[in-house]
């Protein structure tokens, strides 16, 4: 059964569509899941409400556009809602680095630098995830998290920085277990 015959059969509340649809997709929105969570568990719960959400909302997908990126975006924004008004997503100090932080990732297992950026403080992480890994802009990331561009620059910078320190200590220790 093809993609858009599930998506048909889930507008109509069937439950083996409803499953097929799951499983087509879950792998993939636990990633996007993981990027905005804090951990795991975190991660587990938002893929769940993320997929009641498209469930009960899958009748506003028109066709029109891809449906993986419809889903996406409402995996993301569950995600982040668990965000919404919490006041330490401003920075009191806006101050920004002139230089991008560069960050020499190479040689870092993928594993470990998931750890490391959901280790991240929650609005670091966010805006990292939503900057980096997902390719929004700085004024739709202020837009989606009510703080001011400078604030997401800010935060961007000092995730990327927390990184670079995590990911050289790593490589450290790494070069130190190979002399030996």
């Amino acid at each position: 059964m093809g993609l858009e015959q599930i998506i048909n059969d889930c507008k109509k509340n069937y439950p083996k569509a409803q499953e097929q649809l799951y499983e087509l997709f879950a792998k993939k929105f636990f990633g996007v899941c993981l990027k905005y969570s804090c951990n795991y568990a975190d991660a587990q719960d938002n893929l769940q409400d993320g997929f009641l959400i498209i469930f009960r909302k899958i009748d506003q997908f028109s066709g029109k556009g891809s449906f993986e990126g419809w889903a996406k975006r409402i995996m993301i924004n569950n995600a982040l809602q668990k965000f919404k008004g919490i006041r330490y997503m401003e920075v009191i100090n806006e101050n920004i680095p002139d230089d991008e932080v560069e960050i020499d990732d190479e040689n870092v297992p993928i594993e470990y630098l998931m750890k490391i950026i959901q280790e991240l403080p929650d609005q670091y992480r966010l805006v990292f995830s939503l900057y980096v890994l997902d390719g929004y802009s700085h004024k739709e990331i202020a837009e989606m998290l009510k703080i001011t561009t400078g604030t997401t620059k800010s935060n961007l910078s000092r995730a990327r920085l927390i990184l670079k320190e995590k990911i050289e200590a790593y490589t450290k220790i790494e070069i130190k277990s190979l002399a030996k």
